[in-house]
């Protein structure tokens, strides 16, 4: 099974991404979870790629990031889920394209047939067709309020090229990700309860 959660920043995509290993873990099954964005991977590689994309000051053109992300997706699938799905365990991603498709297409500006395109040449067809996908959606007031308090012990993450825009860019990643859920058909959940609270309407979709 493969299972992706989805959302903006502040929604507690890792935090429900780990419930989840954890709740299928007690049931005795085997589970891989990671982060597509790389950011909390302790392999070099995709470390050092996370940290250019998040946590370096350097000026990188928007369609460059998209294919640095392509690198750590391509990666971390080919290393880690492929395997795990063909041995038959679960695997389970914070992210996935859809990420780069909101923050670098509606968001930055890059081609959406550009970031499709180079997505459908690299990634397998079962990428795209996870067995569940979650879409964990805030306020906008909620969600300014959670990613002020952030912190990583890797870098600044208030200081993040998506975290460190202002409202007006939050909005539009906000409603790009509504139309991208009615697009795919993707069920929205609202992330503004408890860790638990959330996880039980998780588990209901489930």
């Amino acid at each position: 099974m493969f299972i992706v959660v989805e959302g903006q920043d502040g929604t507690g995509k890792d935090t429900q991404a780990k419930k989840l290993k954890e709740y299928f873990e007690a049931q005795g099954k085997k589970v891989v979870a990671y982060s597509e964005s790389g950011t909390g991977s302790e392999d070099e590689f995709i470390s050092e790629i996370a940290r250019l994309n998040y946590g370096s000051k350097q000026d990188i053109g928007n369609k460059t990031r998209v294919m640095l992300y392509l690198v750590n997706r391509y990666e971390q699938w080919r290393r880690l889920a492929e395997p795990a799905l063909k041995n038959g365990d679960i695997v389970i991603t914070a992210r996935s394209w859809l990420s780069t498709l909101v923050y670098e297409g509606y968001g930055a500006g890059v081609s959406r047939s550009f970031i499709t395109k180079i997505h459908k040449d690299t990634m397998p067809d079962y990428y795209f067709k996870p067995d569940k996908t979650f879409l964990l959606t805030l306020s906008e007031e909620e969600q300014a309020k959670r990613l002020g308090t952030q912190t990583d012990k890797k870098w600044d993450r208030k200081q993040e090229v998506w975290k460190s825009k202002g409202n007006e860019f939050q909005r539009k990643i906000n409603a790009a990700y509504i139309k991208v859920a009615k697009e795919y058909k993707i069920p929205t959940i609202d992330a503004s309860g408890t860790i638990d609270e959330v996880f039980e309407l998780i588990k209901k979709e489930l």
